[in-house]
C-alpha cells in the first residue's frame, strides 16, 4: 500500500473510533431564528442505519449532528461529512454533496478536480474500486439531502 493510502486508510479509521460530531442534537422543530430539521438513513446491503440532525437559520447549517451504527467506511463519511457542512451555507453543502457523489461515481478521468475541491473527504476516493461500498461512504450524504428536503421519507441507498 502507498503512503497516501496509508494514511486515507488511518483518516477513515480515526473516524470510525473517534466520529466526531456523533450524538443527539437537541431541539426538533421551528425555533427562533431556525430549526433543527432530522432524517433517518439506512443502507440495506450492509445494515448501516442513522439519524442525522441539522441546526440551520434557513441559509446556514449551524450544527450537525449523527447517531447510529454501521460499518467503519459509513461511520467516517457521516464524521467528516459533518465536519466539511458544519457552518456552511446551504449551497455550499449542495456543492459538496456534488463533488463526493462525482468523486465516488464520475468518470474517473476528470475525478482530480472534484478531489482537489473537497479537502479530507477526498480520503474516500478508493472507495469507487468497491462498488457496495460506495452506498456505505454516500448514505450520510443522501440522509443530509433528505434532512434538508424535510426528512419525511427514510434516505436508502437502494
Amino acid at each position: 500500500m502507498s503512503e497516501l493510502q496509508d494514511l486515507y486508510q488511518e483518516v477513515i479509521l480515526d473516524h470510525n473510533k473517534k466520529p466526531r460530531n456523533f450524538g443527539r442534537l437537541e431541539g426538533n422543530g421551528p425555533r427562533e431564528g431556525g430549526r433543527v430539521l432530522h432524517a433517518d438513513g439506512h443502507n440495506p446491503l450492509c445494515g448501516d442505519r442513522l439519524t442525522l440532525y441539522v441546526d440551520t437559520d434557513g441559509e446556514t447549517i449551524r450544527d450537525i449532528r449523527f447517531e447510529g451504527s454501521g460499518c467503519a467506511i459509513s461511520k467516517a463519511s457521516a464524521s467528516l461529512m459533518t465536519e466539511a457542512v458544519k457552518g456552511k451555507p446551504l449551497a455550499e453543502s449542495e456543492k459538496l454533496y456534488r463533488g463526493f457523489h462525482e468523486l465516488l461515481t464520475g468518470d474517473p478521468s476528470v475525478r482530480g478536480k472534484a478531489g482537489a475541491e473537497l479537502g479530507k473527504l477526498a480520503v474516500f476516493e478508493g472507495v469507487r474500486e468497491f462498488p457496495v461500498r460506495v452506498k456505505c461512504a454516500t448514505l450520510a450524504w443522501h440522509t443530509l439531502q433528505a434532512a434538508l428536503a424535510g426528512g419525511e421519507e427514510p434516505a436508502t441507498t437502494e
